[in-house]
C-alpha cells in the first residue's frame, strides 16, 4: 500500500495531541518535519542527533514509515530508543490509536549497546511531567 506523506503526517499529529506531547514539539514537526526524543529524568524533549536522523530515515525508507516522535530508556540492559510511527497500513491505524489510549504502542526500538538486537514490538508508555513520554515496559 502507498498512504501519501501528508496522509501519515496528519495521522502522526492526531497521535502526538493525544499523547498530549509538549505543543511546541507538535509544532516543530507540523511546520518543520522536526522528530524531536523525549529523555530522562524528566522527559524533557530534545532534537535528534545525526546520528539518529540517519538512523530514524533508514527505518522510514525500508518500512515506508514515518516517525514523529522517540522515547530514550536506559536499562539494565543497555541504552533504547523506541520510536514512535505511522505505518503504511490504514486500515491499522484505529487499532494503533485505540493501543495509545491503553497506554501502549507499537514501536521501533534501537538498542545502541547491541544494535543487531534491534526490533519492532509494543512497549507500554507514559506521560512525563514535561509533557513528554517515557517507556514502562
Amino acid at each position: 500500500m502507498k498512504v501519501s506523506m501528508e496522509e501519515k503526517k496528519a495521522e502522526a499529529i492526531k497521535r502526538m495531541k493525544m499523547l498530549k506531547l509538549f505543543p511546541e514539539v507538535i509544532r516543530q514537526f507540523e511546520q518543520d518535519g522536526l522528530v524531536n526524543i523525549s529523555e530522562p529524568p524528566f522527559g524533557a524533549h530534545f532534537w535528534l542527533s545525526d546520528e539518529d536522523k540517519k538512523r530514524v530515515a533508514e527505518f522510514e525508507q525500508e518500512n515506508n514509515a514515518l516517525v514523529y516522535t522517540a522515547i530514550r530508556s536506559y536499562t539494565d540492559i543497555g541504552q533504547m530508543d523506541s520510536f514512535l510511527f505511522v505505518s503504511d497500513y490504514p486500515e491499522e491505524w484505529d487499532l494503533d490509536r485505540r493501543d495509545i489510549k491503553d497506554k501502549q504502542t507499537l514501536a521501533w526500538v534501537y538498542n545502541h549497546n547491541m544494535p543487531d538486537c534491534s526490533e519492532m514490538g509494543s512497549i507500554g508508555i507514559a506521560p512525563t511531567p514535561a509533557a513528554g513520554l517515557r517507556r514502562t515496559w
